[in-house]
């Protein structure tokens, strides 16, 4: 016998839940169609009196503000001049959101009742209407148009027939109900990922089923893992991806050296942080009978071994990029080609990909040459290394060999660098300083940020900060890799001095956001500091004078950080538009194929046109490009996650110290505080501030003491101390230590 469906809102006096929003849903599915109200009650269960009498009093509620209309007595029809507009959903840690549409210049507030199921970053719909005040627009989903994402990480609070996973991702704002039965296993506490499967229309929370048991919150691998899990990035390579890649013949044939220009006999070494594994850009330096000097910028041919259509590119395509967590590299191919057949390791040949320059003294570019080559790499430098023979040798027509110091020597011992290595070394450098200096000059801005980095034990735990910067080595190669990167997307992108109109694959960053760079101008002139942004010229050039200012300084993070969120993110596009950051008119990616899937695309482009082949269709590679782009952000996500992660780990020992830090960020709620010594931020709250009640001002960027009048303001040192770690949700809550 089969049971009968339990009716609903029975309860006579009982307010029906989500009423507005399900008489829409029933009046969207078609436009055409009207009801009257007994109609509607029956198709949201509705059958007590009480309950069919507040479907007519929201009825005539809707017809009065003209969002449905009474076409005949007692029959209700959706206005269909609503303003309807389709956008993205953005929702905050409070549980409200924004409503994001090309149709409005402004993100649209939408209050967490009016959210209608919609999850961060869904593609919706919504009305969009003025607040009763008749200022304010406000919006109301009416329709989820397309799901973001379904899966997500959490913790399983189980109970005896059912559980509830509660999501790690505080933009999440409903925990996912997992009956009995879709359990996998999974006991109270695991950390684990979900799925939702339905969200039916009358509960509160959506339906779920787990699909991974990740292992105890806490545990290391398991917080990894659910970082990566968390953005849709895989952490290992599926059975048949890697038996792919074994199976690639792998041996440099005498059929394909006669294809290609052999450089194997040019000068040539790498430069790679000490840690790489895979190298996929070296440097080659030839001096000209006539002066001049002939610099190679040699590449992987990843191309040669990644085939269109195979398992291997599609696996590719899908990642779209190498992911690097603090403690491990995620790669995009599997090790045997990354670490392996493609990596540029010194004393083997390679089948490479390279843009070679004829340059002269002035760093003048007087000749190129684009092609698929071979090489052989004499030496591998760390940056370190390289940095010490431009510190300690001076560029002259008598350059002897160079004794590498054990203590920089990534070989644990002192070895002798010849001294071929050691001019080429000198002289490239050399070249690098005068080429940005010359893109500084265009209007190229200088962000050469501090980068925090961790000393790990054996078990992956944070022992220990330091920070990485930029010197003389590392922009040497930056510069060259820029180079080949510009002179690759001009030579196909530009023709005669014009726009060739081949499709290609281009890095465009656009000009700054004016919005942006005002509320910049708002916050720096707090500490003295001002822009000018009158011209693009000035724009940059005042820029870059503000982060030369600020380096050193206590808020000088909390600036950078700001003047980069004033920019316009980079993103990749066959519509080049130029690099605005780099002062580039032209500007692609080419020089990492083993980490990034548009340089594979620029590759087989690039050789696909030098064998004369004609223009392809653009619109593959612009959805190919969005692709890339998507998951380039969610990997530097990722990467941000496990450094916020790592930091509050550090701090859990070192609760019982007290640290100078700088006020970064001000809110209703509290003040974010960014320790000096180790850049870990955290929070201090208002209600933990026991010497006054303190407010929010958001004009002076500060909260301010109602007796008192005392200020803490964006910008003032301060000191702290931990408070309160949590590792699930990488938060560090600090006590502010009072004067």
């Amino acid at each position: 016998m089969t049971r009968k469906k339990k009716k609903i809102y029975k309860k006579k006096g009982r307010v029906i839940k989500d009423l507005t929003r399900n008489i829409f849903k029933i009046l969207n599915e078609d436009s055409e169609k009207f009801y009257n109200y007994k109609q509607i009650a029956a198709k949201l269960k509705i059958s007590d009196t009480d309950g069919k009498t507040q479907v007519l009093k929201k009825l005539v509620e809707l017809t009065a503000t003209k969002k449905v209309k009474e076409i005949d007595r007692g029959k209700f029809q959706i206005n269909a001049d609503r303003k309807y507009s389709i956008g993205t959903l953005d929702v905050t840690s409070n549980g409200n959101g924004y409503f994001i549409s090309d149709d409005y210049e402004d993100d649209i507030f939408i209050p967490n009742i009016n959210l209608g199921k919609g999850l961060h970053n869904d593609t919706v719909k919504a009305y969009v209407y003025k607040k009763r005040n008749g200022k304010k627009l406000e919006a109301d989903v009416v329709e989820i148009v397309e799901r973001a994402k379904t899966e997500f990480v959490g913790v399983l609070q189980k109970n005896k027939n059912f559980g509830f996973v509660v999501p790690d991702n505080n933009k999440m704002y409903a925990d996912i109900f997992i009956s009995n039965n879709k359990m996998n296993g999974a006991e109270d506490g695991d950390k684990v990922q979900a799925t939702i499967t339905d969200w039916p229309q009358n509960s509160k929370n959506p339906f779920g089923k787990i699909n991974n048991v990740l292992g105890k919150p806490g545990d290391h691998n398991t917080e990894m893992h659910s970082i990566l899990l968390e953005y849709d990035l895989p952490y290992e390579f599926e059975p048949e991806v890697e038996k792919e890649a074994e199976a690639l013949p792998i041996e440099i044939t005498k059929e394909e050296i006669a294809k290609r220009r052999d450089m194997r006999k040019d000068l040539t070494f790498t430069i790679d942080p000490k840690d790489a594994k895979d190298f996929d850009d070296a440097l080659s330096f030839t001096k000209l009978e006539n002066g001049n000097y002939e610099v190679g910028i040699h590449i992987a041919d990843v191309s040669h071994y990644l085939q269109p259509k195979t398992i291997l590119d599609d696996e590719a395509y899908d990642r779209a990029t190498s992911v690097y967590l603090v403690d491990r590299v995620v790669p995009m191919l599997p090790e045997m080609l990354s670490n392996g057949v493609c990596s540029l390791r010194p004393n083997e040949e390679k089948l490479t990909f390279s843009a070679v320059f004829e340059i002269n003294e002035k760093a003048q570019i007087v000749g190129e040459w684009f092609g698929r080559t071979v090489t052989y790499s004499d030496q591998r430098f760390a940056y370190e290394e390289a940095q010490s023979i431009i510190e300690n040798v001076k560029l002259s027509n008598d350059i002897k060999s160079y004794t590498m110091p054990l203590e920089t020597s990534i070989i644990d011992k002192e070895y002798t660098v010849t001294p071929e290595i050691v001019e080429a070394t000198l002289q490239l450098d050399k070249l690098a300083k005068i080429l940005r200096k010359k893109r500084m000059k265009q209007g190229a801005i200088s962000f050469d940020r501090v980068e925090v980095k961790f000393n790990l034990d054996e078990e992956a735990n944070p022992v220990g900060v330091f920070f990485k910067t930029s010197k003389d080595a590392n922009k040497l190669i930056e510069e060259f890799m820029l180079l080949a990167n510009r002179k690759v997307a001009e030579f196909i992108g530009r023709h005669q001095g014009k726009p060739s109109g081949k499709t290609f694959i281009y890095r465009v960053h656009d000009e700054p956001d004016v919005e942006k760079l005002a509320s910049l101008q708002n916050i720096i002139s707090k500490f003295g500091y001002k822009i000018n942004t009158d011209t693009k010229e000035s724009t940059s050039e005042s820029l870059n004078q503000l982060l030369n200012d600020v380096n050193g300084k206590a808020e000088s993070n909390m600036i950078e950080t700001l003047a980069i969120r004033s920019m316009s993110k980079a993103v990749y596009t066959t519509q080049n538009i130029g690099h605005y950051g780099l002062a580039f008119d032209y500007y692609s990616h080419f020089t990492s194929p083993i980490r990034r899937y548009p340089d594979v695309m620029t590759h087989r482009l690039l050789q696909h046109y030098l064998d004369g082949g004609n223009t392809p269709k653009a619109d593959l590679y612009e959805e190919k490009c969005k692709h890339s782009s998507k998951r380039e952000e969610l990997a530097s996500k990722a990467e941000r996650s496990s450094i916020k992660y790592m930091q509050v780990k550090y701090m859990q020992d070192h609760k019982d110290e007290v640290f100078d830090g700088v006020i970064t960020g001000v809110t209703e709620w509290g003040i974010y505080v960014e320790i000096s010594s180790n850049k870990c931020e955290g929070m201090v709250r208002i209600r933990d501030i026991k010497s006054d009640y303190y407010i929010f001002d958001d004009e002076q960027y500060a909260i301010v003491g109602q007796s008192t009048k005392h200020l803490y303001q964006l910008g003032d040192d301060v000191q702290v101390k931990v408070k309160h770690t949590d590792l699930e949700r990488k938060h560090l809550d600090f006590s502010l230590i009072e004067d």
